[in-house]
């Protein structure tokens, strides 16, 4: 019996430290995301879902709610589509009015001056593709700098990591993109 449980304490310790490492390790990837891989054909951290949604809002708008980290598009009276997202982090978050202006596939990254400051390393312009930390498609927020885009960095879903865009994984911003207009409206609650 002793030796039993010897075993089974070991056992606990061992997958504890696992458990730690694997948070350790996942704690680390949203710190310092990693720009350049794909992310093509991973999985949202939080299916998109189609849920009740009481609310004033026209059929076509989107309301990002970034205290949620969720993005809704209005579908019908009563209805939306929801998403996870990531937003921005302290310091970045932002709330407002906008249209969408244009929307495009594979769209290339230019990082703002903004950026490139705090970030020297990153590249002066990213042409689209699996690579691009814009993902599969982007649409773009009035004037501002601002996006809802795909990610290459599903991990980030549902965290507060970005410059102020909303993130989304690929098979959701896909989703998203073809359910929307140019000029739609997007509520942005923060």
């Amino acid at each position: 019996m002793k030796r039993v449980v010897s075993m089974l304490s070991a056992c606990m310790i061992l997958s504890s430290a696992s458990l730690a490492n694997a948070q350790e390790a996942n704690s680390s990837e949203v710190m310092f995301p990693n720009f350049f891989s794909s992310g093509i054909g991973r999985s949202s951290p939080i299916p998109r879902q189609r849920v009740n949604y009481q609310s004033n809002y026209a059929p076509g708008s989107i309301v990002v709610d970034t205290r949620e980290r969720r993005l809704y598009l209005i579908t019908a009276p009563g209805e939306a589509m929801r998403y996870g997202i990531g937003v921005g982090r302290d310091g970045f978050r932002w709330g407002g009015v906008h249209r969408i202006t244009a929307k495009k596939e594979w769209p290339s990254w230019t990082p703002p001056s903004q950026m490139l400051r705090r970030r020297p390393d990153l590249p002066r312009h990213m042409k689209g593709g699996p690579e691009n930390p814009l993902g599969a498609r982007a649409m773009y927020l009035g004037s501002t700098l601002y996006r809802i885009h795909g990610s290459n960095e599903p991990e980030t879903i549902g965290q507060a990591v970005s410059s102020g865009c909303f993130r989304m994984v690929n098979d959701d911003v896909i989703d998203l993109y073809n359910r929307v207009s140019v000029g739609a409206t997007v509520y942005v609650k923060n």
